[in-house]
Parts: structure tokens; C-alpha cells; sequence
């Protein structure tokens, strides 16, 4: 449409040009050349139809005969008007399109004695008329032709490889994390033919379970507590040698139950580091009077029961002072985990949905407690009950309690214990002595004392433990007494032997036993067994308040029911 435009108004605008050159050839020429003229701007106007029509406008040379014609006039007003045409399609940004085919114009005969004008005829390359555009070949499939499109491609499968489930402090839980900790505890419980709860659920007290394991992993880490590659490797053949298997076939056992060996063995890395701290920050710290001691005793005696009990726990954990609309929330969670568990629903599928204890996942089973193991609060809910019954929902400062018993028994203590008498000398990696360095030294003592030297010199001069004023000797220990790793080595050993250097939660220790005896459980025996009982009591307690402080001092971001 705008190429006809263009073509009707070059017509137009050469009209004018037209008429005033009508006269000059009638005078010029006379009547004989008035039909050569107007033959003329028939062919001026074929050759403006032609350039309006396709808008490339060529010409060749013209003949040296077409110079002398009389329609030099009418040239250049056509040039002028070129120019302008020029000037319009410089500004248009559109792509010429093919005009159609004109019908071919009848050529007029020249009449005798006038210079014929020739029709240039339309040839590639240079254009004789420097304002002509370059000739361009017609590309339809700019302009006529749509370009063809893609078909839509069907959207590419996205694949998400980890994302980010909680901001814990200074590091983040992914969800890789929580997946790989969820096939562990699934295959744990379907062993154990605990009733699976349902996967939001799980995925929820997992991911609470991640989050206070990294709060301590990092305090851990931040005041310098870890366990180097030697002393982890030791505790893999110790466990490997408890399920009597060499290390080789505990390792192809693992990858038999689909678990890597390298993720199995970082994750006791962190169990040893985690149990360390614990000893550090919570154990270390309670103190046991002789009047608690006395107590429990004069209790123990008066009772003439000595009956110990076997129980399951769950823990709704709540602040003691607390909102009241956060602790009316808590008392509904606790009351909805009770009627489940009326209803039938099995004690191990409820504790591991709803329970904050640690050992929620495990059905929340305490194992065998004697009477004195137990806060009172547990034991006079312990006793009015009949094995498989469940207490109702019991406040303490920790929280809400619902108990299962499990089974009961008529307990004893042992008449004989086989007790030992030994003395060590300890060494304590720490900021300023690395866990080589330590070693080194214990390496060194060692060897000094396998060449003789006096055992309970070097405990006074060397050893970090408060026994290295009396030359390192602790006296007489029964079993329970001392840590696993040291009790394990301190068995092994004969009397009057010492031991290779071996590490514990405390450092690196050199063990000598002294003598061994057999005898009736004596009073001093226990007082030292009543002392376990209420430092494990204490323990338990105060661990979970110190578990609760952590995670109320820190920054917590949950990301989990974020869309993916």
C-alpha cells in the first residue's frame, strides 16, 4: 500500500513539470513533433511507473541521441524529485517488497525527423543516477514470507541437585542432609518393627534432631574439641571387633545394608565429639554431696525394695516459665501424643512423631532403672503401674512427660565385684599442645618408663590429671567406675603391666594396674554405686536443660516448607 502511494504521488508532483514543457516542444518543434513529446512523457512517465512500482529505480547510460532530446527541462525536475523520494525511503525502515508486475506499456513509435527516446532497460551494477539505490534482489522472506517458527520445545526437565532446609547460626542443613538421615533411621526402625510414622512428620523431628546436633557441633568446634583420624580409626575396629567382624568385613557389611562406609565413619566422628562435649559441658559440672549420697542410702534401706523398672519416654519439651499460649500449645501436643497412644497406636511410632528426647527414634526406651536411677516423679508414676500401661501426661521443669512400662523385676545388687587397683599419667591435647604433639610426648614417656623409669615420678612431673601428687594412683575402681576406653585397656592389662598409650575423651593416658581383689560389696562399694546412680539421674536432667539453652540462644531459619 505504501508503494502505491509513493507512485501516485510522483505523479502528481509531475504534472506541473509536464504541462510547462508542452509549450517549449510545440514551439521548438512544431506541430509534426507534438506526438514525439508527448511520446516523450509517456516514456518519462513509464519510467517513473517503473521505479514507483519496485522502488529500485536503475538506468544505464544514456545514448548520446537521448542527450540532444528537448527534455532536458523535464530531467531534472525529475531529479529533483528523485531526490526527494530518496530522501522519504532513506526514512522509512521497511523492506522493499516486490511490486507487482505493470502491464507491459505499448512503446510509441517515433514520428520522422525526432531523436526516439530508448527505454533504458532495467541492468545489475552500478546505477548511472547517484541517488538511485543500490539494486537488491527481493528477499520475500523478510517481508511476504513470515519467518518460520520453532515450534514450542517442550519445557526442559528442571533437576534439583540440594537446597538449603534451615539456617542454623553460622551454617545451613540441606536437604541432601535430611534424606540421607532419613534412610538411616527408617532402616533402623523397620528393623526394629517400629510402625513407620508418617514423612512430614518424621522429616520435622529429624530435622530438629540436625539442627541441636549442629548447635553443638559447632561449639564444639569452636572451642577446639575434635577427634583426629588415629583415634577414630581405633573406635572403628572396636566397633567392627563388638559385632565380631574384622574391620574389612564390617566395612562390606555396611555397604551390604546400603550405608557408605566414609559417611558411617564421619558420622561417629561427630557421635565421639558430640559425647565429649557432653562430658565436658554438662557432666563435669554436677557435683555429688555425702549428704545425697547418705540420703539415697537411708532411702534404699528403708524401702526393702530394691525392684527396677523398664520404661519408655516421651518428651514434650516446655519451658518451666513460659507464655502461657506457648505452653498451652506444648500441653495440646502432649495431650494429642495420649490419645494416639489410647487408641492403640504403637508407644515407638508416637515418641518418634512427637517426643524431644534424644532417643525418640529409638522407640524412646530408657532400658532397666533401678529406683534410686529414677526422678521421684517417675518412680511413684513407675510404681502404680502394670507392665504395657502408660501414666498420664506429667509436668516437669523440663517439660511434659508420658511414661510406659515396659516390664518390672525384683533387683539385686551383686555381693562380689572384682575391683582394681591402677594409676595412670595423662596428657591433654589443647590449643597450645596439638593431639601429634601429645601423643609424641606420650610416645616419649612410654619409652622412658619400658627403660625403667620410676612410674609415679613421671606421673608428678608430667601428668595434667589431679591424681599426679600421689604419683598417679586412683585407687581402688569397680566396673562402671571409669570411661569404656580406659576401663577397656585397664582390664587387658596383668598386674604390675603398662600399658600402650591410649586415648579417652580426657587425653592420651599410660596405664599401670597395680593388683586386683575380690570381695563382698562393702559400704565404700555403695556409696561409689549410689553416687552413679545420682550422678546419672543429674546427668540426664541437666543435659536437657543445657540442650534447651542452646537452642534458645541461637538463630534459627526454617526453610523446609519452602516450594522447591
Amino acid at each position: 500500500m505504501l508503494t502505491s502511494f509513493k507512485a501516485a504521488l510522483c505523479a502528481l508532483l509531475l504534472i506541473p513539470s509536464l504541462l510547462l514543457s508542452l509549450p517549449a516542444l510545440a514551439d521548438s518543434t512544431g506541430a509534426t513533433q507534438t506526438k514525439p513529446a508527448k511520446a516523450e512523457e509517456k516514456g518519462l512517465l513509464d519510467k517513473l511507473k517503473f521505479w514507483g512500482d519496485d522502488e529500485k529505480p536503475e538506468s544505464s547510460p544514456a545514448p548520446a541521441e537521448a542527450e540532444a532530446a528537448p527534455v532536458a527541462a523535464p530531467q531534472k525536475e525529475e531529479k529533483g524529485l528523485l531526490d526527494k523520494l530518496k530522501f522519504w525511503g532513506d526514512d522509512e525502515k521497511e523492506t522493499p517488497q516486490p511490486a507487482p508486475k505493470a502491464a507491459p506499456a505499448v512503446k510509441p513509435k517515433p514520428a520522422s525527423g525526432s531523436v526516439p527516446i530508448v527505454k533504458p532497460k532495467p541492468e545489475p551494477g552500478p546505477k548511472a543516477v547517484p541517488v538511485a539505490k543500490p539494486e537488491t534482489k527481493p528477499v520475500p522472506a523478510k517481508t511476504e514470507v513470515a519467518k518460520p517458527q520453532a515450534s514450542p520445545a517442550a519445557p526442559a526437565e528442571v533437576t534439583q541437585v540440594d537446597r538449603i532446609i534451615a539456617v542454623v547460626d553460622n551454617s545451613v542443613i540441606t536437604r541432601g542432609e535430611l534424606l540421607d538421615r532419613m534412610k538411616t533411621v527408617l532402616g533402623q526402625l523397620e528393623k526394629q518393627g517400629t510402625p513407620l510414622p508418617p514423612e512430614d512428620v518424621l522429616q520435622k523431628q529429624l530435622l530438629e534432631r540436625l539442627i541441636t546436633d549442629q548447635l553443638q557441633l559447632q561449639l564444639a568446634a569452636q572451642t577446639g574439641l575434635r577427634v583426629d583420624d588415629n583415634q577414630l580409626d581405633k573406635t572403628m575396629e572396636r566397633i567392627a571387633e563388638q559385632n565380631k567382624l574384622s574391620l574389612t568385613e564390617f566395612r562390606t557389611a555396611l555397604e551390604r545394608d546400603g550405608i557408605r562406609y566414609g559417611k558411617f565413619r564421619e558420622d561417629i566422628r561427630r557421635e565421639i565429639i558430640m559425647a565429649r562435649l557432653r562430658e565436658r559441658e554438662v557432666d563435669n559440672r554436677i557435683t555429688i554431696t555425702d549428704a545425697e549420697i547418705d540420703n539415697l542410702l537411708t532411702n534404699q534401706s528403708s524401702r526393702k525394695d530394691s525392684d527396677e523398672f523398664e520404661l519408655a519416654h516421651i518428651l514434650i519439651r516446655a519451658p518451666q516459665e513460659g507464655a502461657p499460649e506457648e505452653l498451652q500449645k506444648l500441653r495440646a501436643k502432649a495431650e494429642e501424643a495420649l490419645k494416639k497412644l489410647q487408641a492403640g497406636t504403637d508407644f515407638g511410632q508416637v515418641s518418634a512423631s512427637y517426643s524431644d528426647a534424644p532417643n525418640a527414634l529409638e522407640g524412646g526406651k530408657l532400658g532397666w532403672k533401678t529406683a534410686t536411677q529414677l526422678p521421684e516423679l517417675f518412680l511413684e508414676a513407675a510404681r502404680a503401674l502394670k507392665a504395657g500401661e502408660i501414666t498420664p501426661i506429667l509436668r516437669s521443669p523440663n517439660g511434659f512427660h508420658i511414661l510406659k512400662l515396659l516390664d518390672r523385676r525384683g533387683g539385686s545388687s551383686p555381693l562380689v565385684v572384682q575391683q582394681t587397683h591402677a594409676r595412670h599419667i595423662l596428657i591433654k591435647p589443647s590449643e597450645v599442645l596439638s593431639e601429634s604433639d601429645a601423643q609424641h610426648h606420650m610416645d616419649d614417656l612410654k619409652e622412658r618408663l619400658d627403660n625403667g623409669a620410676d612410674f609415679a615420678e613421671l606421673a608428678r612431673l608430667h601428668s595434667e590429671d589431679g591424681s599426679a601428687s600421689k604419683g598417679g594412683d586412683l585407687g581402688w575402681a569397680s566396673p562402671g567406675d571409669m570411661v569404656p576406653e580406659f576401663e577397656k585397656a585397664m582390664n587387658e592389662l596383668k598386674p604390675g603391666e603398662i600399658s600402650a598409650p591410649v586415648r579417652s575423651p580426657f587425653g592420651w593416658h599410660v596405664i599401670q594396674v597395680i593388683e586386683r581383689r575380690s570381695q563382698d560389696m562393702s559400704r565404700e562399694a555403695s556409696r561409689i554405686k549410689a553416687r552413679q546412680e545420682i550422678k546419672a539421674r543429674k546427668s540426664d536432667e541437666a543435659y536437657q536443660d543445657w540442650l534447651r539453652e542452646l537452642r534458645d540462644r541461637a538463630f534459627v531459619e526454617y526453610h523446609l516448607e519452602d516450594k522447591d
